[in-house]
């Protein structure tokens, strides 16, 4: 089957952003864009929760050819498949060979989608999200610390060794950890210089920049009209 349309559900400098990115490097502009209205509580509408019960962003339509269509909720699932689906564009080792170098990309892909998402969600939501009667400054000091002494050590000996997250070629993997660097230095993380080098060389990338050209319109405090805050769930 061929893919007939593709459409991203994405919301500025989130993890939206890095499907986007990632979209950008495989199909180039060939797929459409939605901005959700996250702090209008769009994603709590029905229309928008039949399609993603987690009331969030990213997700990625696909329509084959043969009109069947597919939501996508998982943004380190979507990079992988993009990845994937396009080796022509080698932003990931072999799918069909069991390699060192497909073990450690795979790794950090995850690692970035899960372990060190996890902390960075934490920290966002008890900071900005969550009404004070419900924000703990524990959690807080707790995932602030583990991510500066067990995330950024891991991220820095991998950086010492290459440009990249993976040696010294550009994988998706670089999509996920990237995006989640440039999160991280909003929160005063990952502030060495070996971090300000990678997201230099990211940076210049034509698909990053076409991926965060809307991050300005990014802020992390909801409005104060926004009423999303009564229908936050973490």
């Amino acid at each position: 089957m061929k893919v007939d349309h593709i459409k991203l559900f994405h919301f500025p400098a989130t993890r939206s952003a890095r499907v986007r990115w990632v979209l950008h490097e495989t199909v180039g502009d060939d797929f459409e864009v939605e901005t959700v209205n996250l702090y209008g509580g769009v994603q709590y509408g029905p229309e928008f929760m039949a399609m993603n019960p987690n009331h969030n962003v990213p997700v990625l339509e696909i329509t084959w050819d043969n009109g069947e269509r597919k939501h996508m909720l998982e943004s380190a699932a979507m990079v992988a498949l993009l990845a994937d689906a396009f080796p022509e564009k080698e932003l990931a080792p072999p799918a069909n060979e069991l390699s060192p170098a497909r073990a450690d990309y795979l790794q950090m892909l995850h690692f970035g989608g899960s372990w060190m998402d996890m902390m960075l969600w934490q920290i966002r939501i008890h900071e900005h999200l969550l009404p004070k009667s419900e924000a703990d400054p524990h959690t807080i000091e707790r995932y602030r610390s583990k991510f500066q002494n067990e995330v950024e050590p891991q991220l820095t000996a991998r950086l010492e060794k290459g440009d990249f997250i993976c040696g010294d070629r550009f994988t998706a993997a670089d999509c996920v950890i990237g995006h989640n660097v440039t999160w991280a230095k909003g929160y005063g993380l990952c502030q060495a210089s070996i971090f300000r080098r990678y997201l230099s060389k990211i940076s210049k990338r034509p698909a990053f920049v076409k991926a965060f050209s809307d991050a300005r319109e990014f802020t992390p405090v909801p409005p104060k009209e926004s009423t999303v805050g009564s229908q936050f769930s973490g």
